[in-house]
């Protein structure tokens, strides 16, 4: 580099990493100011991703039902600003919060892989319990009566329901397969005596079969649902939101939301488990 363009080049590197700081400062503030923002600007962006019961799109009418939905409307009110459903998927929803799409994500379990990524309440949105759809004439009321080598068990691979059924049965035949749907289509053809996942996605699955019972064996595994934020929340949202999902949760709105949904997809909510710990 000639000598001459060197304090020249030694500027404008100052001036870059002056304007590369001052667009760290910038977002950082923009984090911090989030709950400030969503009011200034009047809506809550909600991530909606289909998946039933938590979101449902009625194709002939492009409305959104279902928990998710009415645990966003809920937030936007307690805000004081307008809901505006954002389509998403499960597997681009921390993107779109990253990208300040979406304000917040709700339905979205809070691991530890995402709480890298997210921040989360610290209050858990519901509970569900490890659930398992048996044959007919397959008594099943705890782990153990699935113990059994000659009992075959189907889950999704990957996830926390197959650890868990390994955990809780390790002597049981477990067969996985990639996906949800792939699994209760080997219930489903008869190539197992079972399958187990969390019960609410179980639930509308096994309706749309028809087949099977569903049973919370004992001792019941629970897991435990959460609302992702864009990480660096301020302090105000997630107080806000810790607030607002400990009322619905101990006034039993939460529980009356997902019974709302059951009942629109003609299942009776008084036959399946409950989305509290204590139900």
């Amino acid at each position: 580099m000639p000598t001459a363009l060197k304090p020249l080049m030694a500027k404008v590197s100052s001036w870059l990493a002056i304007a590369f700081c001052m667009v760290m400062v910038a977002q950082a503030a923009s984090a911090q100011e989030s709950l400030k923002d969503i009011k200034q600007r009047g809506v809550l962006r909600v991530g909606a991703a289909q998946a039933e019961p938590w979101f449902y799109k009625d194709p002939s009418t492009s409305q959104w039902s279902g928990v998710g939905v009415s645990l966003g409307r809920a937030m936007a009110d307690s805000m004081g600003v307008k809901l505006d459903l954002v389509e998403v998927n499960w597997g681009t929803a921390i993107a779109a919060l990253q990208a300040n799409k979406i304000d917040m994500m709700p339905m979205l379990d809070a691991t530890a892989e995402r709480r890298q990524a997210a921040d989360f309440p610290s209050v858990p949105v519901l509970y569900f319990a490890q659930a398992v759809l048996v044959r007919d004439g397959l008594d099943v009321a705890t782990w153990e009566d699935l113990n059994n080598p000659k009992v075959t068990i189907a889950v999704t691979r990957g996830t926390t329901p197959e650890a868990a059924v390994k955990r809780m049965a390790p002597k049981a035949t477990v067969l996985t397969f990639p996906s949800n749907a792939e699994t209760v289509a080997a219930f489903q053809s008869g190539r197992v005596d079972a399958c187990s996942m969390f019960h609410p996605p179980l639930i509308m699955l096994q309706q749309k079969i028809g087949q099977g019972r569903i049973v919370v064996p004992k001792p019941v595994e629970y897991g435990t649902t959460s609302i992702a934020l864009r990480k660096g929340a301020d302090k105000q949202l997630l107080d806000l939101m810790d607030a607002e999902i400990k009322k619905n949760y101990e006034s039993n709105q939460t529980q009356l939301w997902y019974e709302q949904f059951l009942k629109t997809r003609g299942i009776d909510p008084s036959k399946v488990p409950s989305v509290r710990k204590e139900g």
